[in-house]
């Protein structure tokens, strides 16, 4: 990244956005060099190996900003003088002196992806859809997806910094559709993480394939899930799908801050049970969500959001930081040099608590025992969710009972989190790709095993609690 950047004179570009004036200016370049790799109906449907390079520059004004991208650096004068003709607000006079800040390494990387070669890549693909398409009759259709990438980023600011930041990552996944007649199921397993291309030594290509579809075919030949008021324990292996979306958006600071969330005005105030305590954390290496600085140039954090039911704080960015009088989290994230940043989660979870989750399902006694979340909606104004449920068991006599299909959670998040009284002493984490505004930014969530002691269940209506 150094040849491609060593002859841009930041300062001077810096002052020239100002030239009209602003709070503060800010270039964002990035380079990304990755893989892309889809296989269906037993055979490569798309192999695209990219490398992109692209430079922003911002102007922010109060809480407004003017922004403009290119992918010619050849072209930054003509963008600085871009994004001033949007400021009407007097001549910016001051000096501005950069000073670099150390690297901060989240990247838990032995063997660089975009070293390895295309045959090892397609062979690991190809390993798991052998063992898809062999692992049952039942299974139907197939679907293996490999992504890798890194992607080097510098982000220099008229406030005096200038950062640069490395993030490798590796996303693998399988999904498998299986059918009986003309019932249909399907199961999905994605591993992935700031790794390199060893994390698939350590977790194959074949047991990845292995877990999807055990899933799909358990709940092929599931019962019925019953419908109703009842106990529900999620897993710790459900991932955190539960903290991100029922409560981890509506703790980002632009919706927050402007009313769009059922959290806006709560600091200081009770929003779940004094078991409950949510934090979001860039700093764990190896952990999809984390970085070294976020893409503004700030220091990722392990920002405190809930502590034992208090709210304390919301997720922040320059903007949401300077207009609510907040401290900024390190949480200016963007999708790629095109985009604007905005406040968003990294790796978001619930503090693990005391019990065994052994303890926590006799507890319950009876309901439904969650192992993995699938999909959902969430309205961040009310809290109100449905969420999917991809893997799931009856719990009976306080203990895990026969499995289940066609279930969906229905509830509030604020009320759910406030009934929470059990916490279990493990943390489980998932990954994915969260979208807001448009842009998708890779995420990690994680929770504890929890005993929601009353939740609706949607399924089927008058199925008996131990019916097949």
């Amino acid at each position: 990244m150094e040849t491609a950047i060593k002859d841009i004179h930041f300062e001077k570009l810096l002052k020239k956005a100002l030239k009209n004036g602003g709070d503060f200016s800010e270039i964002y370049i990035e380079r990304k060099q990755g893989t892309s790799i889809v296989s269906e109906a037993r055979r490569i449907e798309r192999y695209v190996s990219t490398t992109e390079n692209g430079v922003g520059l911002r102007v922010v004004i109060g809480d407004k900003s003017a922004y403009a991208h290119t992918n010619d650096l050849s072209t930054l004068d003509e963008l600085a003088d871009t994004v001033a003709a949007a400021v009407k607000k007097g001549a910016f006079d001051s000096t501005i002196a950069l000073e670099k800040r150390p690297v901060r390494d989240m990247v838990l990387s032995s063997i660089d992806p975009t070293g390895v070669g295309s045959e090892k890549k397609i062979e690991m693909v190809n390993r798991a859809g052998e063992r898809a398409w062999g692992f049952d009759p039942s299974v139907v259709q197939v679907r293996v997806m490999y992504g890798d990438g890194v992607r080097q980023v510098l982000v220099a600011n008229s406030r005096g910094f200038i950062v640069e930041d490395r993030r490798d990552s590796i996303v693998f996944v399988v999904q498998g559709v299986v059918a009986k007649g003309s019932l249909m199921e399907t199961g999905y397993e994605p591993v992935g993480g700031a790794r390199g291309f060893e994390l698939l030594d350590e977790v194959p290509p074949e047991l990845i394939a292995e877990r999807a579809l055990s899933r799909a075919v358990q709940t092929l030949h599931a019962r019925r899930a019953p419908a109703g008021t009842m106990p529900v324990v999620l897993s710790s292996e459900s991932g955190g799908t539960m903290v991100h979306e029922a409560i981890g958006h509506g703790l980002e600071a632009d919706l927050a801050g402007e009313g769009l969330s059922v959290y806006s005005g709560q600091i200081g105030n009770r929003v779940a049970s004094d078991a409950i305590t949510v934090i979001d954390d860039g700093t764990i290496r190896g952990l999809r969500g984390s970085m070294g600085y976020d893409d503004e140039g700030n220091p990722s954090t392990r920002t405190v959001l809930v502590e034992n039911g208090i709210l304390k704080t919301y997720l922040t960015d320059f903007i949401t930081s300077m207009k609510f009088g907040l401290p900024l989290s390190g949480n200016g994230r963007r999708e790629s040099y095109r985009n604007r940043p905005i406040p968003r989660m990294s790796n978001t979870m619930i503090q693990p608590g005391i019990l065994s989750p052994e303890d926590i399902i006799a507890k319950a006694g009876k309901g439904v025992f969650v192992k993995k979340m699938g999909g959902g909606q969430v309205n961040t104004v009310n809290g109100d969710f449905v969420f999917n449920i991809s893997e799931g068991y009856l719990i009976e006599n306080g203990g895990i009972g026969e499995p289940i299909r066609g279930a969906t959670l229905i509830g509030n998040g604020p009320k759910i989190l406030k009934s929470i009284e059990y916490v279990g002493n493990d943390l489980g984490f998932g990954i994915g790709t969260c979208g807001k505004d448009g842009q998708g930014v890779g995420v990690a969530d994680a929770q504890p095993t929890l005993l929601i002691p009353e939740i609706t269940v949607g399924g089927e209506i008058g199925a008996p609690p131990s019916a097949a």
